[in-house]
């Protein structure tokens, strides 16, 4: 534990990709995961490789590794999901999108008729409150719980119909409920149960687990018990997984895989032989975060001028050779909530020399901690020469995400840290996105410790208050919120990065590169 009461694994669930802890890795190995690299059988395989090793459990309450969100979108069900590609919400274990009641703090949902878990065993409206109860208990400690504060009570009406009862009014619930997948209560009802699960999942989605292994990957199944409108539409999938950019490449242009994510961004034209490369902004991003609570740090003045101090259009040509957008406003552009923010950090040195003047931070010297994705990796440098520029002395420590988050960051020496997150993967709206970094307490607390702040006090006001608000008060209220953390930059993008999808059109039908991390295949089939 560390001295906040936050055990290590705790602070690894929220950071996005779990450290590859011995107990997993054995769990997992367990499962099997022998032919992931073996070749397909025609039309009714899929091949891919995605970028990052599998480094967590499958268990929807917790998982958040790059591989574990993209495997249990094609395993699990929401009641309502959304699109991996539109992001647009659906009605998957619902019949169709929830009903609101008569006033404002009841929602009504019915399954679909039919819904089986993969098991043969029939989905009912208890393991829908048991999926949501589990995630609400504090003593679980689940990470989706920090998205659903709005709950009250769930509770079954019959066998097929499930009452939300809201502590207060909130619009987004239709689409928020889509972060609990359902699962079996006769599977996680005991901790020995879940521990299980963890690595042998059961969902009621258009595919199974029928192997995963930390270093070869994961192979997907077609699950013969799918009744809903996502049908998997071949046998298998097969998901090799590596963080080597040439191991990617290779087995797209040797033809072993039909599709890669992140494409090296050196590497984007070298895509040849009729592969497409599909890309699109993405929130993911670099960002600055601070230890708000450490001198100078604890001066928002010292904060800005960091950012004022970067050539963000430079940083971007040199570090991932065009594929980003410079940061204006906490949400990328490509976000259907984007709303510009007051404060803009272009280029001014100039005024990052005044503003540490004023703040009294002269001969400035700091470790700057940096996670080891190469896009962070490649910009470190070039942000390091632009902070010396202004007479500010940086060195360099990068370290897997694994010993950034479980050891350097919550330590008494750490001031900043240049590393990379993207929560929406768990959804798109701007509530979701804000609360990840700005109310979530391991963020707040334990990492840029904000927390007890009056703007930080603010931020969680204007958040709350939102979320209770529709229309145009609503959005103003998200407009506040963007303008504040601009201004406070506890942690704030300096761009936001590009997703690069390659993938060969002859062989993949009605596929589509995803604006989050992950390869997505509802819906997609051999061509």
């Amino acid at each position: 534990m560390n001295s906040n009461g936050v055990s290590r694994r705790d602070l690894l669930r929220y950071m996005g990709v779990l450290g590859a802890a011995t107990t997993i890795t054995a769990g997992l190995g367990a499962c099997g995961g022998g032919d992931s690299g073996s070749s397909g059988s025609g039309s009714k395989t899929i091949e891919a490789t995605l970028a990052f090793t599998l480094s967590s459990g499958f268990d929807p309450m917790n998982a958040s590794s790059a591989v574990a969100t993209a495997v249990n979108q094609h395993i699990f069900e929401a009641l309502v999901d959304l699109d991996p590609i539109t992001r647009k919400p659906y009605p998957a274990l619902a019949a169709a999108l929830p009903t609101p009641g008569a006033d404002p703090l009841t929602w009504t949902v019915t399954l679909r008729e039919g819904a089986k878990f993969s098991d043969g065993t029939p989905v009912t409206a208890e393991d829908v409150v048991w999926s949501f109860q589990r995630v609400l208990d504090p003593a679980n400690k689940a990470l989706m719980a920090g998205f659903v504060t709005f709950l009250d009570k769930v509770t079954a009406t019959d066998a097929k119909t499930v009452v939300f009862t809201l502590k207060t009014p909130f619009s987004l619930f239709p689409q928020r409920i889509a972060v609990i997948k359902i699962v079996p209560k006769a599977k996680t009802g005991d901790p020995a149960a879940a521990k299980a699960f963890d690595t042998t999942p059961i969902g009621s989605g258009p595919f199974t687990l029928v192997s995963a292994n930390a270093t070869a990957g994961v192979v997907l199944g077609a699950n013969a018990n799918y009744g809903g409108s996502r049908k998997a539409l071949v046998e298998k999938i097969t998901l090799r997984t590596t963080p080597d950019n040439t191991a990617r490449l290779n087995d797209l242009q040797g033809g072993s895989s039909q599709a890669i994510e992140a494409v090296p961004y050196l590497d984007v034209s070298a895509v040849s032989g009729g592969k497409k490369v599909d890309e699109k902004q993405a929130f993911n991003h670099l960002f600055l975060m601070f230890n708000c609570a450490a001198e100078p740090f604890d001066d928002k003045r010292v904060r800005q001028a960091l950012h004022y101090a970067i050539d963000t259009d430079k940083l971007i040509r040199t570090a991932v050779q065009g594929h980003a957008t410079a940061a204006t406003s906490y949400l990328d552009e490509g976000n259907a909530g984007y709303q510009k923010a007051a404060t803009v950090y272009h280029y001014d040195p100039d005024k990052a020399k005044a503003l540490l003047a004023a703040a009294g931070a002269s001969n400035l010297s700091f470790e700057l901690v940096t996670t080891d994705a190469a896009f962070i990796k490649d910009s470190a440098p070039v942000i390091i020469d632009a902070w010396k520029a202004i007479g500010v002395t940086a060195t360099l420590n990068t370290n897997p995400s694994s010993a950034v988050y479980g050891t350097i960051v919550p330590g008494d020496g750490f001031r900043v840290l240049a590393g990379s997150g993207d929560p929406s993967t768990f959804g798109p709206d701007v509530d979701l996105l804000l609360r990840w970094f700005y109310t979530n307490q391991t963020w707040t607390r334990d990492r840029h410790r904000w927390a007890g702040t009056p703007a930080a006090a603010q931020c969680a006001k204007l958040i709350e208050d939102a979320a209770k608000s529709t229309g145009a008060t609503q959005t103003g209220l998200w407009k506040q919120a963007l303008d504040l953390v601009a201004d406070e930059v506890p942690i704030y993008p300096v761009f936001h990065a590009k997703t690069i999808t390659a993938f060969d059109p002859a062989k993949l039908k009605d596929f589509q590169g995803a604006a989050t991390t992950g390869l997505y295949f509802l819906g997609t089939s051999r061509g």
